[in-house]
């Protein structure tokens, strides 16, 4: 464990939440059909990887379409910032018009990040509707009326607190942890 940090989930429990996030998703949504899943890049791009590798296993389907958004021109501190903000590639093939979207990424603060993806999902079409998954939601301090509909683990963290995801592919191990500033 990271020594200024406290270890909410890790290993096992990391993989067992992924899992039940899925079968949350096929529960509600059956066999996924005139269904898509969006991952927001960076970060909501490592868990909807995994996200859509297992909705492909469990579904036995390898045809669901799966998207990668970048939010960078759409996010409200664009033009404030010191430093250039440096894009990432968008990887979206299909249109979402008339189909259901699961938006995912890592962790839900303010809002603001779910808010930018709203905004460039709409040059994709118009959904049906669009349902949010993240892995951590950080229930205080939202700044907008955002809620995720999936949620892996809440976190009661203020301001001066903040939550870290490891994921098995970027930093060799899978865990969430949280840190408080002092």
């Amino acid at each position: 464990m990271d020594a200024a940090g406290k270890r909410l989930l890790s290993d096992e429990r990391f993989r067992l939440t992924l899992e039940r996030l899925c079968h949350q998703i096929l529960e509600d949504w059956e066999d996924f059909a005139d269904a898509c899943l969006v991952g927001i890049q960076p970060r909501g791009v490592l868990l909807a990887d995994r996200i859509y590798r297992h909705l492909c296993y469990l579904t036995h389907r390898t045809d669901i379409p799966y998207g990668r958004l970048d939010i960078t021109f759409y996010r409200d501190d664009f033009r404030m910032r010191d430093t250039p903000l440096t894009p990432y590639p968008n990887e979206m093939n299909f249109l979402i018009s008339n189909k259901k979207v699961l938006l995912v990424d890592d962790v839900l603060y303010t809002g603001r990040t779910i808010q930018a993806a709203l905004a460039a999902l709409q040059h994709y079409g118009r959904p049906e509707r669009i349902e949010l998954m993240t892995l951590v939601d950080r229930r205080f301090n939202r700044h907008l009326p955002i809620q995720a509909d999936y949620v892996g683990v809440v976190v009661d963290a203020l301001d001066d607190a903040y939550v870290k995801v490891h994921w098995q592919e970027v930093h060799g191990r899978d865990e969430i942890l949280f840190f408080e500033k002092r």
